[in-house]
């Protein structure tokens, strides 16, 4: 699994890059805050239920949570489940909001 700043998507995500995200949170937390992409709790990807993303099993995934912790977990069942390129968002939304503000 590799991995990227908030910077780093930041900066894809203003130049208009299509980017899939998966936001791997529980709902009151994406009710907080999100910067958009795909919803499916942590829970739901370990009980390896992945029909709205199962088109993404070939293509980048930026996944996130709060912190990036939840994020890893959720990438390493994904690859064991034939995603072949995840990438956890480091610091999650945690960062984001550090560094970049409430602002996508």
């Amino acid at each position: 699994m590799n991995t990227i700043t908030v910077e780093e998507l930041k900066a894809r995500l203003d130049k208009g890059e299509p980017v899939n995200l998966l936001d791997v949170r529980e709902d009151y937390e994406r009710a907080d805050f999100n910067i958009g992409g795909k919803h499916v709790p942590l829970g739901k990807i370990q009980a390896i239920q992945f029909d709205d993303i199962d088109d993404w099993k070939d293509k980048e995934v930026v996944i996130y949570c709060r912190s990036g912790n939840r994020s890893g977990i959720a990438g390493l069942f994904m690859e064991q489940a034939g995603f072949k390129n995840t990438v956890n968002l480091k610091g999650g939304m945690l960062a984001w909001q550090e560094r970049i503000g409430s602002s996508k």
